[in-house]
């Protein structure tokens, strides 16, 4: 298994000359009227024809429709938790990710949390996951071969971390957001002066729940413009340290960079 860092919450996931990705994110002009301004593009995934596309939930930042459809093999899957429920400021935050799929025409299908889908040599698993604003997510599990990892969105600090670990671990890796954003967003409102997405000292207790053998930070720098989204102090690094203070080896991958293993 080799595990391509795509920037922000993007990964590619390869194995027996086989890919999918998670949570791809190329293009970050949606994302500039929250935050202060367009960004340029992050890095593609190295190969076309991935076999599924998980997104973790369906905010612009984790569900890049055009490039999910560019990606996607001609009988690829996007996966995705379950489409939010209410009206108006209740699912803004989702119509831009649901009306770009729908544009597509690509092929979804929704788990729910503990729901396994296979795509040879892939199993995907849906886990719980808590969204900081209230919409719907999950986390992933992805197996390979003799190989697992997690990648946890942008999820906040939860409790099922220990049922995630009963059912599916120990993890060769873990993925988990440490940017530990405080938001002041227009739909949202008041503002929780709480985290949205988990910081660097919880996403290390999580990496250490989960019996992890490593821990990548994810979810940080592409974003940061207060006083909508303040992220944490040096997110990477006082991950790292966090991690180590837990036992748990900490590898920082920069947008490009791989992670692998022979299965």
């Amino acid at each position: 298994m080799q595990v391509r860092r795509l920037g922000w919450a993007g990964l590619e996931v390869s194995a027996q000359g086989r890919s999918l990705v998670i949570d791809l994110l190329e293009d970050m002009s949606p994302m500039a009227p929250f935050v202060g301004g367009a960004h340029g593009p992050l890095p593609a995934p190295s190969r076309a024809g991935a076999v599924a596309a998980l997104l973790t939930h369906l905010h612009s930042d984790h569900a890049d429709a055009p490039a999910v459809a560019r990606v996607l093999d001609v009988d690829g899957v996007v996966l995705r938790p379950q489409r939010a429920r209410g009206e108006g400021l209740e699912t803004v935050a989702t119509l831009h990710a649901e009306s770009g799929l729908a544009e597509t025409g690509v092929a979804t299908r929704s788990l729910d949390p503990w729901e396994t889908a296979d795509f040879e040599p892939f199993t995907v698993t849906a886990v719980p996951a808590v969204d900081g604003f209230g919409d719907p997510q999950v986390s992933w599990v992805i197996e390979a071969g003799s190989r697992r990892i997690f990648h946890g969105g942008d999820t906040v600090f939860h409790g099922s971390w220990w049922l995630i670990a009963m059912r599916y671990g120990p993890f060769d890796a873990v993925f988990l957001p440490a940017n530990g954003a405080i938001c002041d967003l227009p739909h949202r409102q008041p503002p929780s002066p709480l985290v949205c997405s988990m910081d660097p000292v919880q996403a290390a207790a999580a990496a250490s729940l989960l019996n992890a053998h490593t821990a990548v930070p994810i979810h940080y720098d592409a974003i940061h413009c207060p006083p909508a989204y303040v992220q944490a102090d040096r997110p990477a690094e006082a991950f790292s340290e966090a991690a180590a203070e837990r036992g748990v080896l900490a590898r920082v991958l920069e947008p490009g960079e791989n992670l692998e293993w022979a299965v």
